[in-house]
């Protein structure tokens, strides 16, 4: 049976998508574009089975639906700009079967521009139709916020920029299905512009807070008690907090290359974020200099090692550069979490402990690289020989704050 909708791309955006979808009663399919790594539960992917959502492998099902979204991921490639490659593969598979009347929809990260002068081209010499005649064009930003159990799709506003006023109509009456609010944009390349804006809000503002947590440690103050006052303030502030990196598949963009001039601000965060997990072993070699012992030798145990608390996805997690940092001086590197059974670093497997406790108490140094709900900090500040937390979560003396 024909289902409504097809989400092309079952990682980081696509199954959220497919997941409030089929939420709102959508009949829904989902194809993937290559390996992917999604944020939801085993639990999650059986209810969405259990309400009709397919997984198909035949790519003429894409051909048999009202709605196509393509959510391939867009990770950073060896340049440092956006791969589309897996956007492109998508778009190419989707063309050859695309029909009329079809409204093809753009969530993926991507610059400014991508959705008419790079996805439109494939779309109509694969197909044969014309966007905007034959076929509706649209972008979308994803708004994916992996864990918020307060904000979710359907009470998150959902922004949409169609290459003509009916395409963006034709999505904005899709999307109604899905949420609340429709916000109509005056084209895809605001629509994409955006989904930069605010991710480059998240890394800008991540950086600044990330500064002042190096400057405040040398100035003997507390940034999480200056952060906890300053987020009182009712307007013009809102509160970011730092820690050992910024993880996740939102990938800052300064638009070199791809302007006339970049945005020199994200340039510089993008390098502010990077040191963090430097620092994190800086200040993790540094304690251990202060009660006695070389970071040659010593037994680090890492708490958390993925890239948003609560969740299993370790997308851009600092915790890889730091288990490299703290193996390349000479430390013995075990982790533990509570959402990933096994973990690598530089192609060797990390020993898991198995005993939280006991490892922290035989550990001479702890660092909570992840804040998870089921940690008892207040019980491994006591167990553990030292401990160093990233994320400001113990309790103010109970531990070496970053």
């Amino acid at each position: 049976m024909p289902a409504d909708l097809a989400v092309i791309g079952l990682g980081p955006y696509g199954l959220p998508l497919a997941q409030a979808a089929v939420a709102a009663g959508v009949s829904t399919i989902g194809y993937a574009t290559g390996p992917e790594a999604g944020s939801l539960s085993p639990a999650e992917l059986r209810r969405m089975l259990a309400k009709g959502f397919r997984v198909v492998e035949d790519p003429a099902q894409l051909g048999r639906v009202r709605t196509a979204v393509i959510c391939a991921p867009t990770p950073r490639g060896a340049d440092g700009g956006l791969d589309l490659g897996q956007v492109e593969t998508a778009a190419r598979t989707l063309a050859a079967r695309l029909r009329p009347h079809t409204t093809v929809i753009l969530e993926s990260p991507v610059h400014p521009g991508t959705t008419e002068d790079f996805l439109r081209p494939l779309l109509e010499k694969g197909s044969g139709l014309r966007a905007g005649r034959d076929f509706h064009l649209a972008y979308s930003p994803s708004r994916v916020d992996p864990g918020n159990r307060d904000f979710t799709p359907a009470n998150t506003p959902k922004v949409i920029g169609g290459f003509t006023p009916a395409c963006t109509e034709s999505a904005a009456t899709f999307y109604g299905r899905l949420t609340d609010k429709v916000v109509r944009a005056r084209g895809p390349r605001e629509a994409e512009t955006v989904q930069l804006l605010e991710t480059n809000f998240r890394h800008v503002n991540i950086a600044l807070v990330n500064e002042m947590a190096v400057l405040c440690h040398d100035l003997g103050v507390d940034l999480w008690d200056v952060v906890r006052c300053a987020e009182t303030k009712p307007f013009g502030f809102q509160a970011f907090r730092p820690g050992p990196g910024v993880g996740g598949h939102g990938v800052a963009q300064d638009l070199s290359g791809h302007a006339s001039r970049g945005l020199r601000m994200v340039e510089l965060a993008q390098q502010v974020n990077s040191r963090m997990p430097g620092y994190v072993v800086q200040r993790a070699a540094a304690l251990l200099n202060e009660h006695g012992k070389s970071a040659r030798g010593a037994r680090v145990l890492l708490l958390g090692v993925t890239y948003k608390a609560d969740l299993a996805d370790q997308q851009g997690s600092p915790a890889q550069e730091i288990a490299i940092r703290l193996l390349e001086l000479g430390a013995s590197v075990s982790y533990h979490d509570p959402h990933v059974s096994s973990w690598s670093v530089l192609d060797r497997p990390v020993p898991r402990a198995d005993s939280l406790y006991e490892a922290a108490a035989d550990a001479d140094l702890t660092i909570l690289v992840q804040q998870h709900r089921t940690y008892d900090l207040q019980g491994l500040s006591v167990k553990a020989q030292l401990l160093l937390d990233t994320r400001g979560a113990t309790p103010t003396g109970a531990a070496h704050r970053l």
